[in-house]
Formats: structure tokens, C-alpha cells, sequence
């Protein structure tokens, strides 16, 4: 839809006990992003016994180290400009991180050594009882 390339690698060994939309919405505001700043999505997907991992790469110019964790709060944009066709409104990356923490997992981001950025979104297999209930 976003009109770049993404491809997967990997598969997840057993469905993830979830909420679809929300799951859904995550992954297409990582992939938009990836998408946007990194001209195609690389998504690589590790299942094991405690979590499983969507790692969506790109080959954009990546992050100044300072903002890796600003991204992830609402309304803050890389993009300095209040055009939302140039930058967006700064929710996908609050979204996304909120949908993550409300499975019992966590999204972080990554400069690659290569270049580009990697968004690694952990999801856990077996949920504790601290974790919200879906």
C-alpha cells in the first residue's frame, strides 16, 4: 500500500496470542517509517520458546544517537517543519510502542553499523502475571 518494497525472512513457528488490529497497527507504522526515510522494509522474524522478534530494517540515513528514544513520544517529529505530508503527526512511533507494552514486550531502535535503522519489536510467548491481560 505505502508503494515500497518489503520482504520477510523467517516465520513465527505458532500463532501470536494477540490483538490482531492492534498488532497490525504497529508493524504498518514501523513498516511506513521504514518505508518513508528507508526506501524498502527487511523483515526478519525470530520465533523461540520465551519471545517472538520482528526486526524491520531499513537503509535510510538512520538517527542521531539522541533521538532513538525521543521517537517514541507522542507528538515528536525528526521533521522540524508542521507540514504532516513531510513529517507526519510523531504518533506511529507512540503507537506502536504503547501496542508493544500492552502485549508485555517492547519496541527499541537500532543505527545499524551499515546504516539504516532497525526497529526490534520483542514480543514474549509466555505472558506474566504483571502483564496486562488481552
Amino acid at each position: 500500500e505505502t508503494g515500497g518494497a518489503v520482504t520477510v525472512e523467517g516465520r513465527a513457528a505458532a500463532p501470536y496470542p494477540g490483538r490482531p488490529q492492534a498488532l497490525k497497527r504497529c508493524l504498518a507504522n514501523v513498516l511506513e517509517n521504514a518505508i518513508k526515510y528507508g526506501k524498502s522494509a527487511r523483515v526478519v522474524v525470530a520465533d523461540g520458546i520465551e519471545s517472538l522478534q520482528l526486526s524491520i530494517l531499513d537503509e535510510g540515513p538512520g538517527l542521531p544517537q539522541e533521538q532513538l528514544e525521543k521517537v517514541f513520544e507522542p507528538f515528536y517529529r525528526v521533521e522540524g517543519s508542521r507540514n504532516r505530508d513531510t513529517g507526519g503527526t510523531g504518533l506511529g512511533l507512540a503507537i506502536a510502542k504503547n501496542v508493544a507494552e500492552l502485549h508485555g514486550g517492547r519496541i527499541e531502535l537500532h543505527n545499524r553499523a551499515e546504516g539504516g535503522l532497525v526497529a526490534v519489536l520483542t514480543l514474549p510467548r509466555k505472558r506474566n502475571q504483571e502483564s496486562p491481560r488481552l
